[in-house]
């Protein structure tokens, strides 16, 4: 099957029926088992309600309104847990927990022993990079297996991997805690993780939010571009190559899209992708990643040679110095300081701001 990615402009009046249209245009039904349970993986890079680098509320309704409509009506969220961000208070503050409220849509979180348990998988495909990692064994939540999952990234840059989306999603929801360890090889932890997830998920989709883009050191802090814009698709390789191209870089020349497209996983490459819903292809918001403190350390810890001390700084009590300055940064600093304007400028000036601010908390 050819890969197909939709693309639709839309408003803050006709969001929730243009992600139906979207949703139908890309082939949901088809790609989802109607048999099965379904997750919503939202994606919450900051607790902070910062348009651009977290799920929106419109995104996650709408989708919510697309599957149901289409006869899926088992679904569930799983939330993960990770060192900088704070899930509920993110799902609060940004305004997706009265979503799952009013849909009446169980929040479960994979590092609560009560809601899901983790077990060792020894996956078919061979792993660029999990099983030099985690030599015992890749743990992935249990609950996870035969059900379909939904993705709801944001069209974003991020300063380890260059862009991030569907593939990138997985990475918090089937890792542990310590899926720190990869940062060094994020790309190929990140081919590993979609071949994982062909093998046990019923199926995949993903549904992207582009209405305001994230440019930038991602996943963060950023400075959103407004580009009104919807992605949907069953392939998540087509799909980031899509949202890559629109953010303004080639898609082949980012790592992990083109490792998944080597090894088959999707399409990369956009001149084969299929197109449907509006034409975009004289989209291109010229961003860039830039840098953050947290790019200069995480590149000079990662990618440098001091990645040699990596064991002793990030597999040791040690990690939580950086943690804590990470915490110091983001919330103390960077936000008070930048990011709270960033985001009252956002919500002054665009519609997209200002409908977030019509939306129940």
């Amino acid at each position: 099957m050819s890969a197909k990615v939709a693309v639709i402009r839309t408003t803050p009046e006709n969001v929730h029926d243009d992600i139906a249209r979207l949703c139908e245009l890309a082939g949901m039904s088809e790609a989802l088992d109607k048999g099965a349970t379904t997750i919503l993986k939202d994606n919450i890079s900051w607790h902070m309600p910062f348009l651009s680098a977290n799920t929106t509320p419109w995104q996650l309704e709408g989708t919510i309104d697309a599957l149901t409509g289409a006869g899926f009506d088992d679904l569930v969220t799983v939330h993960n847990n990770t060192v900088v961000t704070d899930p509920v208070k993110g799902g609060r503050l940004n305004k997706l927990t009265p979503v799952y409220e009013r849909h009446h849509i169980p929040e479960l979180f994979n590092f609560k022993p009560e809601d899901m348990g983790w077990k060792v998988i020894r996956p078919k495909a061979t792993m660029l990079a999990l099983d030099d990692i985690f030599p015992e064994g890749i743990h992935v939540p249990d609950f996870f297996e035969g059900k379909n999952i939904v993705h709801l990234p944001t069209v974003k840059c991020h300063i380890y991997t260059t862009t991030t989306g569907a593939m990138k999603n997985a990475f918090g929801g089937l890792l542990n805690t310590h899926r720190h360890y990869t940062h060094s090889v994020i790309h190929e932890t990140l081919v590993d993780l979609l071949h994982i997830q062909k093998e046990i998920h019923s199926g995949l989709f993903c549904v992207m939010d582009g209405t305001l883009c994230g440019a930038g050191p991602g996943p963060r802090t950023m400075i959103p571009v407004r580009a009104d814009l919807m992605l949907a698709s069953a392939d998540q390789v087509a799909i980031d190559a899509v949202a890559a191209k629109i953010l303004g870089f080639d898609p082949l020349s980012i790592k992990y899209i083109a490792l998944a497209h080597d090894a088959g996983l999707g399409c990369g490459d956009p001149r084969e992708i299929e197109m449907a819903g509006d034409d975009v292809s004289d989209v291109d918001l010229h961003c860039s990643v830039g840098r953050n403190l947290n790019a200069v350390g995480g590149r000079l810890f990662w990618f440098s040679p001091a990645k040699r001390l990596q064991h002793y700084l990030f597999h040791t009590p040690l990690v939580n110095a950086f943690i804590g300055m990470s915490f110091v940064y983001h919330d103390l600093v960077w936000w008070p300081f930048v990011g709270k304007r960033v985001q009252e400028t956002v919500r002054r000036n665009t519609s997209w701001g200002a409908y977030f601010d019509t939306l129940p908390e």
